[in-house]
C-alpha cells in the first residue's frame, strides 16, 4: 500500500521559485486559502539523496498540508548523479532553500515566526539537519552565519543517524556516496552532517516511523530518541505498528492523521 504515491500526479504548486542558479535549486510554493499570514512547512523529499527521485511525489503531502492551512515550501536540491550533488552541495542547497524564505516572504502571506522543516526518508535526515544548523561551528563547510530559526522538525521515516545507516549499508552504501567517504575516512563530515551526532538540536522534533519499514529501519529513529533523551532534547517518537516506508507521505493512509497532528502541534507551540 501507498507506494503508488510515487507515480500519482500531484496537484500543481502555486509558484515555482528559484533559490539559486542551478536548475535543481528551486522550491514549489503552495498557499492556503485566506489572507494569512500562514505558518510554513519546509518540505524535503526523499529518495536516498539520488537524482532519480525528485520532489514531484511529495506534492500530495504538500497539497494536504496546504488544505489544512499550512503554506508549504517544497525544496528541490542537487542530488547524487548531478553536478554539485553530494558533499557538501546537497546540504548547502537545503540550507540555502530554507533561508530563501526571507527573500520570498515580502508580498506573500507567510509567517516566518512559524516555520518548521518536515522531510521523508533522506529528506527526514535533511529536515533534522537543517534544524541543527545553529550547532555547526564557524569554519565548518556547512556553517551558515544566520540560519532562519525553525519551530522544530518532523522526520518521516528519516535517516537520522548517518553513521548507523552506513553500518547497515542502506541503499547499497549510499551514505558513503553522499559524504564521499566512510566514517573512518571522513569522520568530520559525519559529525557535521548527521543529526544523531549534532544532538542536542535544541528545538522540538517529532520522529514518525513505521515498524515494518524495509527501506529505513525503525531502529534508526529509536536509537536517535534514546540519544536525544540523554541530552534532554525535546524529541518525540511516534511509532506506527504495521506501517511501511511510504504510508507516512500518503494523505490517504492511516498514518496521515499522526503526520498532520505533529505539524500542527509544533506550529502551535
Amino acid at each position: 500500500m501507498s507506494s503508488d504515491i510515487l507515480t500519482l500526479p500531484a496537484p500543481a504548486p502555486d509558484e515555482r521559485v528559484p533559490y539559486g542558479s542551478d536548475p535543481a535549486q528551486f522550491g514549489d510554493l503552495r498557499l492556503p486559502a485566506g489572507s494569512g499570514p500562514h505558518p510554513v512547512a519546509v518540505v524535503i523529499h526523499g529518495g536516498f539523496w539520488r537524482a532519480a527521485y525528485s520532489l514531484e511525489h511529495i506534492g500530495h503531502l504538500c497539497a494536504a498540508l496546504t488544505a489544512a492551512g499550512v503554506a508549504t515550501w517544497s525544496l528541490e536540491y542537487r542530488r547524487l548523479g548531478q553536478p554539485g550533488g553530494g558533499w557538501p552541495g546537497t546540504l548547502l542547497d537545503v540550507g540555502q532553500g530554507v533561508d530563501t524564505l526571507r527573500a520570498i516572504a515580502p508580498g506573500r502571506p507567510l509567517d516566518l515566526e512559524r516555520v518548521l522543516a518536515i522531510g521523508h526518508s533522506a529528506g527526514g535526515h535533511l529536515a533534522l539537519w537543517v534544524a541543527a544548523r545553529p550547532r555547526l561551528p564557524v569554519g565548518s563547510p556547512l556553517h551558515a552565519p544566520s540560519p532562519l530559526p525553525l519551530r522544530g522538525a518532523v522526520s518521516l521515516a528519516g535517516v537520522a543517524d548517518l553513521r548507523r545507516a552506513w553500518e547497515l549499508q542502506l541503499s547499497r552504501g549510499v551514505v558513503e556516496q553522499l559524504l564521499d567517504g566512510t566514517p573512518m575516512a571522513v569522520p568530520e563530515r559525519y559529525a557535521a552532517a548527521s543529526p544523531f551526532e549534532l544532538l542536542p538540536l535544541g528545538v522540538p522534533q517529532v520522529l514518525i516511523h513505521g515498524t515494518q519499514d524495509e527501506n529505513v529501519p525503525y531502529e534508526i529513529s529509536a536509537r536517535y530518541l534514546q540519544r536525544a533523551r540523554a541530552f534532554d532534547d525535546p524529541v518525540e517518537l511516534v511509532t506506527l505498528p504495521n506501517t511501511g516506508h511510504f504510508e507516512v507521505i500518503d494523505p490517504r493512509s492511516h498514518a496521515w492523521p499522526a503526520v498532520l497532528a505533529a505539524v500542527q502541534r509544533l506550529l502551535c507551540r
